[in-house]
């Protein structure tokens, strides 16, 4: 059995999964205060699930922004339009977002490059062609994407991140033998020089 975390917004997930199914899948929006409320959510999940901390053989972790969280919000979603270079970001607080973009290739999503902070009217500049994109977006960022006739965005129940698509990737590279030396991990965090906007 595998649990997976997803704390590095504030959508926060967890999920369980054996390999089969999805035995239990929970989210909520935090309001910062992660530290307090995961626990006892773990706790719940567990219970309602009739399992305990003893049942669980492997732990899939998101560590930020980088290919690994992004791409989770859309493997499901964007098989239909994999000719399509896709963008997936998520919230990067005050005005910004974290992104990062792919390319589909040999069945599977790449990234193309880091990702990297940038504001809503930027990404608009920077897609120059037809791009999906899959985002944690407000109403308002939704109607400034959508002025590049470009950009195909994603529905927002599809954007949403789900734990149980973090599991099914950590399920994978776990039973693939590919696993993190616990000790070595560390969050991914973008920072950038340039001014928060106003």
């Amino acid at each position: 059995m595998l649990l997976a975390v997803d704390t590095s917004t504030a959508q926060v997930g967890l999920a369980l999964y054996d390999g089969s199914q999805v035995i239990g899948e929970y989210a909520w929006r935090s309001r910062q205060r992660h530290t307090v409320e995961l626990a006892p959510a773990v706790f719940e999940l567990l219970t309602r699930c009739g399992l305990t901390m003893d049942d669980i053989q492997a732990l899939g972790v998101a560590l930020g922004p980088g290919s690994f969280t992004s791409l989770r919000v859309v493997l499901a979603t964007a098989q239909p339009l994999s000719k399509l270079p896709l963008l997936a970001a998520i919230q990067a607080g005050r005005g910004r977002l974290a992104a990062g973009w792919y390319k589909r290739s040999k069945g599977d999503w790449r990234a193309k490059g880091p990702a990297h902070v940038l504001t809503v009217k930027a990404l608009v500049e920077e897609v120059k062609g037809p791009a999906l994109v899959c985002a944690e977006l407000t109403a308002e960022e939704r109607q400034t994407l959508l002025g590049n006739s470009a950009i195909q965005l994603v529905s927002p129940a599809q954007s949403v991140r789900r734990p149980a698509i973090l599991a099914e990737l950590a399920w994978r590279r776990w039973q693939a033998g590919d696993v993190d030396d616990r000790a070595a991990l560390a969050p991914i965090y973008l920072h950038t020089a340039e001014p928060i906007p106003t």
